[in-house]
């Protein structure tokens, strides 16, 4: 057998391998075994609550454990020399998958989701923002405490593990901008990639176990959402539109194409630092109001519903995959040098401002259920719990909440992060 390269190569014959996977190949034939897995383990039911979709990030976190050991670590006795020297590729390829999947989520959430938005923002504008503020707010503060209260804890490890336990890639960014240089400048990926898992797992699960204490009434909660949809629809006058193709593949890559231009903006902050809706908020907004609006002039910007189904769905699988591979490299050797706790400590900096944000909504806010859990979702920045709750809920308008609340949240949380440096 050679391994030669990034490749596979066995039973030779006459100087030549009768099997050989190449390079790309080899990621592609990983992506596609991290689904086949990740969907059976998915389908096991505990009381009702699965992991769904979310368990190809768990399978992908142990696929990125040996990625690790195979690739990443030239010193360890599994690596394999010829792989080794391709992590760099590697890597990228993984990237390159985790991004597609991305856009392609947040860009049919939205075009689904627009012409609800403007009427929910409208109804509930100032109990997103609010919530939005209150859960990075809740969460900035249990990570001021820890860093205050825990021996030996830098403020660098902290924050790591804020950006990930609220799966925030813009504020790990922007904590090491603003630790540059500095001496503990390592620990800030260290918190993130330990805290980035249950970051992910704690909030799918919640958004799914939260209708089942309280019982719910699912077809109930959801006409609350399809109510305003329905009047929207009713209210809109058909023109007859030009039409790129029947299923509307163009206009879905005019709106993502628009999506990443309008997320490539920088806007300077304080410190020294800047704000971007990146990939995930630029696509987001320009798909919420290009759905909303339906065309530009002549031209038709609607999407096949069947067609925005399975890009939903495919984008939320990509993007777990690359961002489990990418979080398991060194989760385990992470756990080994800083023991068990500091698991907890991002635990909690996760599970605080769940709470705090569910019962606000609730008792203060009066938000309705899916609306609650939608911009929850939103202010904890976490793509793969909106998807859990789209699934479980069984209704797409879910993604109005989360998309009214998510700016705010992200626009806050780079600042928090920043902010945190300086405590320690």
């Amino acid at each position: 057998m050679d391994f030669s390269g990034f490749s596979v190569k066995f039973w030779e014959v006459a100087g030549h391998y009768l099997f050989s996977m190449k390079g790309t190949t080899l990621v592609l034939f990983f992506m596609f075994a991290i689904i086949v897995i990740g969907y059976l383990i998915g389908k096991i039911n505990v009381k009702g609550v699965s992991l769904g979709t979310a368990a190809i990030f768990i399978v992908a976190l142990v696929f990125g454990h040996f990625k690790g050991v195979t690739v990443g670590y030239t010193d360890h006795p599994g690596c394999i020399e010829g792989w080794a020297e391709k992590l760099s590729t590697i890597d990228t390829y993984f990237k390159i998958i985790q991004n597609i999947g991305l856009v392609l989520f947040v860009t049919s959430v939205g075009l689904i989701a627009g012409p609800t938005f403007f009427k929910n923002l409208k109804k509930n504008a100032k109990s997103y923002i609010l919530l939005g503020a209150i859960i990075i707010a809740a969460g900035s503060l249990v990570t001021a405490l820890v860093i205050l209260l825990v021996p030996n804890m830098t403020s660098a490890m902290a924050v790591g593990l804020m950006s990930g336990s609220l799966t925030s890639t813009p504020a790990f960014a922007a904590a090491q901008g603003a630790l540059d240089g500095s001496p503990v400048y390592g620990e800030i990926a260290v918190g993130h990639a330990v805290a980035y898992p249950f970051g992910v797992i704690g909030v799918v699960l919640f958004v799914q176990i939260v209708p089942k204490i309280l019982k719910v009434n699912m077809d109930e909660e959801r006409s609350k959402l399809v109510q305003v949809a329905e009047f929207d629809k009713a209210t809109t006058v058909v023109h007859k539109l030009f039409e790129m193709d029947r299923l509307g593949v163009g206009a879905f890559a005019l709106t993502l194409m628009v999506g990443l231009l309008i997320g490539s903006i920088n806007i300077p902050l304080p410190g020294g630092s800047s704000f971007s809706l990146g990939a995930t908020g630029g696509p987001l907004i320009m798909a919420l109001i290009f759905g909303h609006f339906g065309h530009i002039g002549k031209l038709s910007l609607k999407v096949k519903e069947s067609l925005l189904s399975i890009f939903q769905e495919f984008g939320l699988v990509l993007f777990l995959i690359g961002a489990g591979i990418e979080g398991g490299a060194e989760f385990v050797d992470t756990l080994k040098v800083y023991g068990g706790l500091i698991f907890l400590w991002g635990a909690l900096i996760t599970i605080i401002p769940l709470l705090v944000g569910f019962v606000i909504a609730k008792y203060c806010l009066k938000l309705s259920l899916l609306n609650n859990l939608g911009s929850i979702t939103g202010g904890m920045t976490s793509t793969p719990a909106l998807g859990a709750l789209i699934q479980s809920t069984g209704t797409s308008n879910v993604a109005s909440a989360y998309a009214a609340t998510y700016p705010i949240a992200l626009v806050l949380i780079v600042l928090a992060s920043q902010f945190l440096t300086y405590l320690g």
